[in-house]
């Protein structure tokens, strides 16, 4: 019998659809809204798999854009009270619930202070939908399973919709037309090297570069939610200043790199670790010392990105039950986290 983390899994090529379609005319009426307000600037607000989310599309705008956005804390409106200026501004706010309080006081928080304000939820009846100016259903579907597979993929599928429509990019809309195919063909990927190899371990370190970031700690997060199990998430540029120093004889290293300008630079330096004696493994055709990983080349950076998580999520869902763990329940976790 399959878990429902499985089950949501595989469902994550139709819920990519679904949002595309269903939510279209949203999605261009928040990206006709980007357009005419023309932010010199945007922040982002969310925790947890929103906001790695949220890191994946802010390097999306920037890249595309030019433009800089900044991850606010929610504990600035929730806790600390500190009023905002955010005239000239725009807002983007993920949660999958929409009610986790510090989320929405932040939210409404850059609405009043004169932020243009996008929430993506997939709960649209929500507080943080009340509290933007635009609300875009993510179309995931319930999810059931505690830690967020579908709700992630589609936040970030909503995002790059919004940027599609907001710089006209036609090249990116194709991409995103063709994305629930390519999710189809990622989420069948097995990683068994890893699974074959990675043994005893109790600690790893994630690592990529730009988008591919993001995917790295939505992929350290994953390992603790489901596995009880030490992972933590870094540049591949930043694990050089410091963190390099506890990488030893087979310490465990995987490397996202996407088909994009980094992706030499990422492979260069994991094959530097392994020279270190790191067990290392890296999602690119380039990798000579460290262990090839099956993906998906989707012909465009941005998607081709998004799909690395796919294969991984099928990846941790069965290493945490081979481990002994239910990864629909984590002990100490529930699915929604409301924090003030």
């Amino acid at each position: 019998m399959q878990t429902h983390m499985r089950q949501e899994i595989n469902e994550i090529p139709e819920a990519v659809a679904r949002l595309l379609e269903r939510s279209s005319a949203d999605l261009a009426a928040a990206g006709r809204a980007l357009r005419e307000r023309d932010p010199a600037f945007l922040v982002t607000i969310a925790r947890g798999s929103s906001d790695h989310a949220a890191t994946f599309i802010k390097y999306a705008i920037e890249l595309t854009t030019g433009r800089p956005v900044a991850s606010l804390g929610p504990s600035l409106a929730s806790i600390y009270h500190a009023p905002m200026k955010l005239h000239g501004g725009a807002a983007i706010a993920i949660s999958q619930s929409g009610k986790s309080p510090d989320i929405v006081a932040m939210a409404k928080s850059a609405t009043d202070a004169g932020a243009l304000s996008i929430a993506l939820t997939n709960t649209p009846q929500s507080p943080i939908a009340d509290a933007c100016a635009h609300a875009i259903d993510i179309q995931a579907g319930p999810e059931l399973a505690v830690a967020a597979t579908k709700s992630y993929v589609n936040s970030i599928v909503a995002g790059l919709a919004v940027l599609a429509e907001w710089t006209d990019d036609q090249g990116l809309r194709e991409a995103l037309r063709a994305l629930p195919s390519f999710c189809e063909k990622a989420v069948a990927l097995e990683w068994s090297d890893l699974a074959g190899q990675l043994g005893d371990a109790d600690s790893l370190f994630m690592l990529g570069r730009g988008p591919a970031l993001a995917i790295a700690s939505e992929a350290a997060l994953k390992f603790k939610e489901t596995s009880n199990m030490h992972a933590e998430a870094y540049s591949s540029a930043e694990v050089l200043h410091g963190p390099v120093a506890l990488v030893d004889y087979r310490f465990p290293i995987v490397a996202f790199a996407a088909r994009d300008a980094a992706e030499g630079s990422v492979v260069e330096i994991v094959e530097g670790l392994v020279d270190k004696g790191a067990l290392a493994f890296a999602t690119s055709t380039n990798a000579r010392k460290a262990t090839a990983l099956p993906f998906i080349a989707t012909g465009h950076p941005l998607t081709d990105a998004l799909c690395l998580i796919l294969p991984f999520y099928g990846f941790v869902e069965a290493w945490s039950r081979a481990r002994g763990f239910n990864p629909d329940a984590p002990a100490a976790l529930k699915k929604v986290t409301e924090t003030r």
